[in-house]
């Protein structure tokens, strides 16, 4: 057992001991994370409880850009032990509220059913599960009895202190973490150990409304807080006023492209989308502490930065496809699948009316060229070229193909 373990399995013990819980459960971590915080599953379940996004939403574990309290080892515990004490509820046993944390109550309930249905029993032994799911709850029999008996398996355990390694100080203002693990006489990556659901390098006082100290580093804290003179963070929240390049929202905030890109990990040839919240540093105009709201529904949503596109309706001709209108018109063929909704392996009829997107400055490509030059019936070209200040119709005489007709629109 490690040192951090032993730090966290201490609380979770008191407050299955508060709850009157079976006391094996504060082994389940051992079973879930191994006790690391920061562990992340393939199916991005994430803290010592392992909570699914959606499952963490559920039961108040706010994931937003600053913080994700599923990492957040009292406020994941807390929604872990409610939700075990709700699935023991429902199914009234605690190897099958076990076998549902594992592998979702839905799951549970069906088995159960079928189990009914057949006339079977429904323990947990008893029902068709996967194999992670059978072997959940022997797994943490086994952690328990390793536990109890250490020097059965040749093992040396590390000793729990018996009171508390780390405890709770109010943060009432935005702060540095830098700052506060200064202030604390802990290394940043220490500081950030023991508050890992933090995400960026300020701590907002209206999202997190405390951090985690050592018991001895606490007292530290407070005091050299009310000592400190100068500024408390460097950095705040800004909301997006509008859809943007990352360039023009570095200017406007007055922070270089590439910092601003960094400390927000934005990918290149991205746009950030209006309503999105930066990162940026503290002004004279921006010197207030985050609001709540900002600070709990932070989100961060990009779109590719690519040229305006335009909508072309033309008729297909004779053996058109979805990969042939692809390869023609230079996009993939998920996109014509998509656009017309029809499988990527679709074929069209011939003038069956389909849809391509192209960018909003390319000349309209011929139908189909093969058909053209066999028959060099000339056919109408109506084109609304997008811009930003208008659009104007062109209307010319080409010769795409057989009675063939295009029409470009531009795309909102």
């Amino acid at each position: 057992m490690t040192e951090r373990s032993s730090r966290y399995l201490f609380h979770v013990l008191e407050e299955i001991e508060r709850r009157q819980m079976p006391t094996e459960l504060a082994l389940l971590p051992f079973i879930e994370s191994a006790f690391n915080p920061t562990a992340m599953s393939s199916a991005r379940a994430s803290g010592i409880w392992q909570f699914m996004p959606a499952t963490g939403k559920d039961f108040a574990l706010k994931q937003n850009v600053f913080r994700d309290d599923r990492r957040d080892v009292l406020a994941s515990t807390r929604a872990a032990l409610d939700y075990l004490q709700r699935l023991q509820r429902q199914f009234g046993d605690w190897h099958l509220a076990l076998a549902a944390y594992n592998w979702g109550e839905g799951n549970v309930q069906k088995a159960i059913n079928r189990n009914i249905k057949a006339g079977l029993p429904t323990d947990y032994l008893s029902l068709n599960m996967p194999v992670e799911t059978r072997n959940y709850v022997p797994k943490l029999h086994a952690v328990r009895n390793i536990v109890l008996r250490p020097d059965s398996f040749g093992l040396i355990l590390t000793p729990i202190e018996n009171h508390p390694y780390f405890v709770s100080v109010p943060i009432q203002r935005d702060m540095d973490v830098s700052l506060a693990a200064k202030l604390a006489g802990l290394s940043t990556d220490e500081f950030k150990d023991l508050n890992p659901s933090m995400n960026k390098p300020v701590i907002l006082a209206a999202g997190t409304p405390q951090v985690l100290l050592p018991y001895d580093n606490a007292s530290q804290f407070v005091h050299n807080l009310s000592q400190h003179k100068g500024l408390l963070a460097t950095w705040t929240a800004w909301t997006v006023p509008r859809t943007m390049r990352p360039a023009d929202a570095a200017k406007q905030v007055g922070m270089s492209e590439a910092t601003l890109r960094e400390i927000n990990r934005i990918p290149p040839k991205m746009l950030v989308k209006a309503g999105s919240t930066l990162l940026v540093p503290r002004s004279q105009h921006r010197e207030q502490d985050v609001s709540e709201s900002v600070a709990d529904n932070a989100m961060m949503a990009l779109a590719p930065d690519l040229p305006p596109l335009r909508r072309m309706n033309l008729r297909a001709g004779k053996n058109d496809s979805v990969a042939s209108l692809a390869r023609r018109y230079r996009v993939s063929a998920a996109q014509v699948a998509q656009w017309n909704r029809v499988s990527a392996s679709a074929k069209f009829k011939r003038g069956q009316s389909v849809v391509v997107y192209v960018p909003a400055g390319k000349k309209a490509v011929q139908t189909n060229t093969r058909t053209a030059a066999r028959s060099p019936s000339k056919a109408t070209i109506k084109v609304a070229s997008a811009s930003r200040t208008g659009n104007r119709a062109v209307k010319g005489r080409a010769t795409p193909g057989r009675a063939s007709r295009v029409r470009v629109a531009s795309a909102r």
